[in-house]
């Protein structure tokens, strides 16, 4: 038996209609932007393996900062103990991100980081005897697969055999130009006569709902509503963080900045899971009590691993150089000028960039549905080009990781102009 036979009798994927799934490629090696299969075959990852990889598959530096790691120590206990990883790449965040972020909670993914955000948010009325347990989110969110990101997420496909079991949530539209006045009275209004707990929301793109995008200054506004009304915010930058914006943070595209930010993806470069959920002072001191009934009790096996702390401490150094800010620039660039050249093309019904994100939305007889059947389509056809493009239903995206080369970019752009024609 194969491979390929033995993947499908014991293996089963996420995110795949098992039923007639057609057989899993076998890769098995990864080098800069491309990988390789058993038979020879190589693809550009143009879509950095769900949006982890941010410096190339087995970067030498990355690697060799994790090999030393493995031979010092793998794994520890973080309750009563710590370790220099941990402690270095909470310093080093906190020097990042946003001045207002005070402290670093260490959990294992983006849907756990998330999830420990909420926690810590319904948690900090709980402990000072508040009532405020509804969070406000947007439509068309997506926040994980955990049942609070479940929840605070949209009500859809992903989550509809769950929904009996999810948490209310208020959930109000992406903020636009035309929008915004009435955004602020509906949270005014929901302030005054609901006990509203926070407001979470995906910064500036939202990822898996098709990439789509809305403008900082808009969003400034929200979080400067909520903040007015006492409602604590949420960024989940697990998707959008380390650079995908162009900045380092979607955060620092705002004036207002969040009170507790999560991360995960590209946190480690892809190498490992991990993730962070940072929090302002004023969060924190609320479990600071003689009460230990007032502890946060939230906690995973693998918190603060030691070899995946080693990983993102390496690909913040990568990220610091000034080679990787201008690899960021490039593709940003890049794809600007990609969009200019083909957003009047009548097959597409939209083209969107944010920083190294660009997305195109397919015109089809269908809906914009992640089941669009125009899916297999895209994925088929950029397969047989040797690139890797996961379709969310009709909409495609490229989001590549920081060490592609403008000659790489133009063959993906050639081979999209290729299949709208």
């Amino acid at each position: 038996m194969n491979i390929a036979e033995k993947d499908k009798q014991f293996v089963w994927h996420p995110f795949t209609h098992q039923l007639n799934a057609k057989p899993a490629i076998n890769i098995v090696k990864g080098e800069g932007v491309y990988f390789f299969d058993d038979k020879g075959n190589k693809f550009i990852d143009a879509i950095s393996s769900w949006w982890v990889n941010l410096h190339g598959h087995c970067h030498p530096y990355i690697s060799k900062k994790v090999s030393e790691q493995l031979l010092q120590l793998e794994h520890s206990i973080f309750s009563d103990f710590t370790h220099v990883p941990a402690v270095n790449l909470a310093e080093r965040l906190l020097g990042d991100l946003p001045k207002n972020q005070s402290k670093i909670f260490y959990s294992d993914n983006g849907s756990t980081a998330v999830e420990v955000a909420l926690k810590m948010a319904l948690q900090y009325w709980h402990n000072q005897k508040i009532n405020k347990t509804l969070f406000i989110a947007f439509e068309n969110a997506y926040h994980g697969d955990t049942f609070g990101g479940m929840s605070v997420g949209a009500r859809n496909v992903f989550n509809n055999a769950f929904e009996n079991s999810l948490f209310e949530v208020a959930h109000i539209p992406l903020p636009t130009k035309e929008n915004i006045e009435e955004l602020k009275s509906i949270i005014n209004l929901w302030s005054e006569q609901h006990n509203i707990a926070g407001f979470i929301f995906e910064p500036l793109v939202q990822g898996a709902s098709g990439m789509l995008m809305y403008e900082a200054d808009l969003l400034d506004e929200l979080i400067k509503i909520c903040n007015e009304n006492n409602i604590i915010t949420i960024a989940d930058e697990v998707m959008t963080g380390f650079g995908r914006t162009g900045k380092l943070f979607a955060n620092d595209h705002l004036k207002n900045k969040a009170d507790i930010i999560c991360l995960s993806k590209g946190l480690t470069g892809g190498y490992m899971p991990l993730g962070v959920t940072s929090c302002a002072q004023f969060i924190y001191n609320a479990f600071l009590s003689e009460e230990r009934t007032k502890t946060f009790f939230h906690g995973h096996s693998y918190t603060a691993n030691p070899t995946a702390c080693s990983a993102a401490l390496a690909s913040l150094d990568l990220l610091e150089k000034e080679e990787c800010r201008q690899q960021i620039k490039m593709i940003e660039e890049a794809h600007l000028a990609f969009k200019s050249k083909i957003k009047s093309n009548s097959k597409l019904k939209d083209v969107r960039v944010k920083g190294t994100i660009i997305a195109f939305e397919l015109n089809t007889h269908e809906q914009t549905h992640y089941l669009n059947n125009a899916s297999q389509t895209i994925t088929d056809f950029f397969l047989q080009k040797g690139i890797l493009l996961r379709p969310l239903g009709n909409i495609f995206y490229i989001l590549p990781p920081y060490v592609i080369t403008k000659e790489e970019l133009n063959f993906i752009y050639s081979a999209i102009e290729k299949f709208l024609r």
